[in-house]
């Protein structure tokens, strides 16, 4: 039988460096940074939104001052209507347009109340029925009015709570409420 020809001998290992496939350089520990650099990292990103945040925050657009309040009871009711008279100054650099006006009472043994002010229209039948409330009182301030930056105005508005006179007179706080348009946070004067 003849002999079989010689296998030939295995090839030769390539020299260089070798890999070691057990190791994966797609995992989070070869392409992450270490855990101390991502959690100082997170706690600055925190800050500076922080920080930025308390800036940017919304303000009210103006400032001012409850100047006076006269109150008178409503006959067989048990209400009171009030003339709320105030000085109102637009701190911003645009116009303010009122879209809404309204007043907020706290009294004790009363529930928190707040109320719409009525009509401008309607003023002065409240001063022919109630003659005190005209007392110090200036010039209805009505929505769609429009303050100009740097201005300020005295105004009146009046609105009529759902209580007696004894507890508005026992009050703990009274604030005149303006919203303007476009604006997040409405303009409080309280007293």
């Amino acid at each position: 039988m003849p002999t079989p020809p010689p296998t030939p001998p295995p090839p030769a290992a390539p020299s260089g460096p070798t890999i070691n496939i057990g190791e994966e350089f797609g995992t989070a520990k070869k392409s992450l940074p270490s855990g101390k650099i991502l959690v100082i990292a997170i706690i600055v990103l925190g800050i500076v939104v922080a920080f930025v945040s308390f800036l940017k925050r919304a303000k009210p657009q103006a400032s001012g001052t409850l100047d006076n309040v006269v109150a008178v009871q409503i006959p067989g009711q048990d209400s009171t209507m009030v003339a709320l008279t105030f000085t109102l100054h637009n701190s911003s650099d645009k116009t303010l347009y009122v879209h809404t006006l309204q007043a907020s009472v706290k009294a004790p043994n009363v529930p928190d109340s707040t109320v719409d002010a009525v009509s401008a229209v309607d003023f002065d039948r409240y001063f022919q029925a109630f003659p005190t409330l005209k007392n110090g009182s200036q010039p209805a301030l009505t929505p769609e009015t429009k303050i100009q930056p740097g201005e300020t105005t005295a105004r009146t508005i009046i609105v009529a709570f759902p209580m007696n006179l004894d507890a508005f007179n026992r009050r703990q706080v009274l604030a005149a409420v303006i919203w303007p348009y476009d604006q997040t946070v409405p303009v409080v004067l309280s007293k």
